[in-house]
C-alpha cells in the first residue's frame, strides 16, 4: 500500500477550515499539521505527494441512503457501477437498502451481499435488514456491530414490502437491535388520492399531481406514526427522505445529534427541486416520497441549517431511460444520484446559501455520529484515510460522457456545476483521480461502534 501526503489543502473539518497537509500511512491518518511540515517526519521515497492546490480536503461523504440494484435488477445499476460513480463523486461509504431480488430480509440474504460487495465495490459499505410483517425472529439475530440499520417501508415503493400490520410494527421499534430508519407515506391516504384522481384522469394523470396524490398529510400522518412508536418503545429512529414542512414539527433542533433519538435526514432532490420543475423533467423527477412546493423545498433547507434535520443522504435509485419514460403509473420512481449529491451541495455553497462546513457536517460527521461509524466521517489522526479533494472553482457541465451511473441519465443533465471532486481516496487507497478510477482497490465493510 502506498503512503501519501496531502499538502497544500483547505482542511475542512469539525466547523473549521485550516490550511495544512495529512499524511497517510498504511491507510490510516497518520499527521495532520500545518502546511509548514519540515519538522514531521516523513519517508519520501515511499511516500506519494498530491498536491491540493489549495483545494477542499474534505472527510469522504457517508451516504446512508442508496439503492445499488444488485441482486435481482442489475440491468438498472450493479455494485461495482454505481460505487464507481459514488468515488467520482466523493463518496467514500455507502448503506445500502434491503429492496433487491430477493430482498434482503433474513441474516442469511444479508451475508450474500456483504460477500458480493467486497468483490465489487470500490467503496466502504454496509447494508440494511429490512423488514417484513413476519421476520420479526430475523431482525433479533442482527449484528449491532456490523450491520448499519433496519429499513422500515412504512409506505409503500419500489419492491412491495409494506410494513402495515400494527402488531409488527409494535414488535419491531421493541426489539430492533439498531437503529429503524423508515420510509414515512401513508398508505390508504395514497389510494384515496390515486383513486380520485383516476376517476378524473384515468390512467392519464399527469406527473404533477405526483406530490398531490403522495401528499404532505400522507407524509406526516405517517411519520407522526413512527414518531409515536418511538416515544412509546424507546426505539432509535431515523425518518428517511422528509419531504414536506409540515413534517418538520416532529423533530428537534436544540438536542445534541449524539444525545437525540429521532432524528432526520434530507436528499439533494427535495433541497434542489419542487413542483414547477415536472414541467420540464417529468416523470424523470418521480421521486417516493413526492418533490412537493417551493414552500416545503426552503422549509427542509432552512430546517437544515437550523439542525432539525441532521443528514443530507440521496436515495439513489436508478432506473433505465426507458422504464422512466413511462405514463405517471407506469414510471418507477427514484433516480441516480450519487455522483453527483456532493458537488449539487457545493452549488449552494457557491451561491452563498450555506457554508462549507455545515455540508460536511451533514454529509460526512454527522452519518457517522448518528450510526455510530467506527473511525470513519471525520479527518483524525489514527482514522481511516477517506477522504475527498474538492475545486470549488471547476466549472463543468453533467452530459451523458462524464455520466457514470450504468442508467446513463441523470435529472442533472444540462447543469452546470461550479465544484469537481478531483480525488477520492477510500482507506488511503487513491481510487478517483481526475477522471480516472482505479478499480484494483475494493471498499471494505464499515464497523460500528455499539
Amino acid at each position: 500500500m502506498k503512503n501519501y501526503l496531502i499538502k497544500n489543502a483547505l482542511i475542512v473539518n469539525e466547523c473549521d477550515i485550516i490550511s495544512g497537509s495529512v499524511l497517510i500511512v498504511d491507510g490510516i491518518i497518520e499527521k495532520i499539521f500545518e502546511t509548514d511540515h519540515d519538522d514531521v517526519n516523513i519517508d519520501y521515497n515511499n511516500t506519494k505527494i498530491i498536491d491540493a492546490k489549495c483545494n477542499y480536503l474534505i472527510p469522504g461523504v457517508i451516504d446512508d441512503q442508496v439503492h445499488f440494484r444488485e441482486p435481482g435488477h442489475t440491468h438498472k445499476g450493479e455494485i461495482s457501477t454505481e460505487s464507481a460513480a459514488a468515488v467520482a463523486g466523493g463518496v467514500t461509504t455507502y448503506f445500502e437498502m434491503p429492496n433487491t431480488t430477493p430482498q434482503t430480509t433474513t441474516i442469511e440474504e444479508l451475508d450474500k451481499k456483504f460477500d458480493l460487495a467486497k468483490k465489487k465495490s470500490l467503496t466502504n459499505f454496509s447494508f440494511y435488514m429490512g423488514a417484513t410483517n413476519s421476520n420479526i425472529d430475523e431482525i433479533k439475530k442482527i449484528d449491532p456491530k456490523k450491520v448499519c440499520g433496519l429499513k422500515v417501508f412504512m409506505g409503500s415503493s419500489t419492491g412491495n414490502m409494506l410494513v402495515d400490520n400494527d402488531e409488527s410494527l409494535n414488535k419491531i421499534f421493541k426489539e430492533s437491535p439498531v437503529i429503524i430508519a423508515t420510509h414515512c407515506e401513508d398508505e390508504t391516504t395514497i389510494k384515496q388520492n390515486t383513486e380520485k384522481y383516476k376517476k378524473e384522469f384515468g390512467e392519464d394523470v399527469p406527473i404533477e399531481y405526483h406530490p398531490i396524490i403522495r401528499s404532505e398529510d400522507a407524509c406526516f400522518k405517517s411519520s407522526s406514526k413512527a414518531v409515536e412508536l418511538a416515544k412509546k418503545h424507546n426505539a432509535r429512529l431515523h425518518i428517511l427522505h422528509l419531504s414536506s414542512a409540515k413534517e418538520l414539527e416532529l423533530l428537534k433542533s436544540d438536542v445534541p445529534l449524539s444525545n437525540k433519538r429521532i432524528t432526520g435526514e434530507v436528499c439533494v432532490h427535495h433541497l434542489w427541486f419542487d413542483d414547477r420543475d415536472y414541467k420540464k423533467h417529468g416523470t424523470k423527477i418521480k421521486w417516493n416520497p413526492a418533490v412537493k412546493s417551493e414552500k416545503d423545498k426552503l422549509s427542509l433547507f432552512n430546517a437544515l441549517i437550523s439542525d432539525k434535520l441532521d443528514v443530507i443522504a440521496t436515495d439513489h435509485a436508478p432506473h433505465t431511460s426507458e422504464e422512466k419514460d413511462n405514463k405517471y403509473f407506469s414510471a418507477p420512481s427514484g433516480g441516480p444520484l450519487v455522483q453527483h449529491s456532493l458537488v449539487a451541495m457545493m452549488e449552494f455553497v457557491s451561491l452563498g446559501k450555506i457554508e462549507i462546513t455545515k455540508i460536511v457536517e451533514k454529509m460526512c460527521h454527522n452519518p457517522a455520529i448518528l450510526f455510530n461509524v467506527k473511525k470513519r466521517g471525520f479527518i483524525r489522526e489514527g482514522y481511516h484515510a477517506d477522504l475527498a479533494i474538492v475545486n470549488a472553482d471547476s466549472p463543468w457541465v453533467v452530459n451523458k460522457d462524464n455520466i457514470l451511473y450504468k442508467c446513463k441519465w441523470s435529472p442533472f443533465e444540462g447543469t452546470l456545476f461550479s465544484s469537481k471532486v478531483t480525488h477520492t481516496f477510500v482507506n488511503g487507497n487513491l481510487v478517483y483521480n481526475n477522471g480516472i478510477i482505479n478499480s484494483e482497490h475494493k471498499g471494505e465493510a464499515v464497523e460500528f461502534d455499539r
